[in-house]
């Protein structure tokens, strides 16, 4: 009796520090890329901290990457709709590709209910590479305009933009190269496939000592990568990258698609998560149920007025 009664005071306990009730079962988290990119570091965080909070319940992450995403959100709204089936979701790639129209899902078939995070861009180089500089990149790449090559995550992705975005602003041209995910290009960065790669601070943080930084799209400098200047600093007015956050079937009740925000949002609230972020360069932001209409409207304007001006989807 005792030892039952000390189970249920744990469990309360966890529930309490949670904010709101665990889930009832494990949670399958399925994720639009391979592994080992930051959508994967992300949700192996998410992981930790709801195995701390929720010790009976275990998070599954499971992996459909192919089309840069795209396969994994056209097949969302066949999952169920019991919200223990969670989709990682990102943007601006749930914008740029059905503009660009080879995909087989539209934006507002795609129901995100928490966005966690922001990972500002970054142009980054292999650590051997000679190119040591901004300044040195853009000598290079104005010497042989279409040669020197970028990698990338998807196509008419955060990274595709971000390559073209950079391309008109200097008024150069270089070769971009997509890859299945983050994973995928960091093996081609550090082999020398490609000559770099337009990726997020994250990317670079998280390989310091294998990759250099050469610029920033934020507004300040980051504070792990001090050295790095922003393309502020470089006379771009340039602020932007990838936000990443959790989706569910398009069938979720409403009560379903809130619990499932107010439990991101937890997670996302805890000092563990917070150190975890901090420490792989995530931005951290919580943009749950109550905000999700204005948060979406404002970006697929932004991003729908960004496709036409980088040419993104022109046949």
């Amino acid at each position: 009796m005792r030892h039952l009664l000390i189970a249920l005071i744990a469990a309360a306990g966890a529930t309490a520090a949670l904010g709101q009730p665990c889930p009832d079962k494990s949670v399958n988290y399925w994720q639009a890329f391979p592994p080992g990119g930051e959508s994967d570091i992300s949700a192996r965080h998410q992981q930790v901290v709801l195995k701390k909070k929720c010790p009976a319940i275990e998070t599954i992450v499971q992996y459909k990457p192919g089309a840069g995403g795209a396969l994994m959100w056209t097949q969302m709204n066949q999952l169920p709709a019991d919200g223990l089936n969670i989709v990682g979701v990102n943007l601006p790639h749930i914008v740029f590709q059905p503009i660009e129209g080879t995909v087989q899902y539209r934006t507002d078939d795609v129901t995100p209910v928490f966005w966690f995070h922001f990972t500002p861009d970054a142009l980054v180089v292999a650590e051997q590479s000679p190119v040591k500089t901004f300044a040195d990149f853009l000598k290079a790449a104005r010497a042989e305009p279409g040669k020197f090559s970028l990698g990338g995550s998807g196509v008419n992705s955060a990274n595709h933009a971000a390559n073209e975005r950079m391309n008109a602003a200097f008024n150069i041209k270089t070769n971009y190269i997509p890859y299945k995910g983050t994973g995928d290009m960091t093996s081609a960065v550090l082999g020398r496939q490609v000559d770099g790669a337009m990726s997020y601070t994250a990317f670079a943080i998280n390989n310091k000592g294998r990759v250099r930084a050469l610029a920033v799209a934020m507004e300040k400098r980051h504070p792990l990568l001090p050295d790095v200047p922003t393309f502020r600093e470089l006379g771009v007015d340039w602020v932007d990258g990838a936000y990443r956050g959790i989706g569910l079937p398009k069938s979720a009740p409403a009560e379903t698609r809130k619990r499932v925000s107010d439990l991101w949002r937890s997670l996302n609230n805890d000092p563990e998560m917070r150190e975890l972020a901090a420490k792989s360069g995530f931005e951290l932001l919580n943009i749950g149920v109550e905000e999700m209409d204005a948060f979406m409207r404002d970006k697929i304007r932004i991003y729908t007025e960004g496709a036409r001006q980088l040419g993104l989807g022109r046949k």
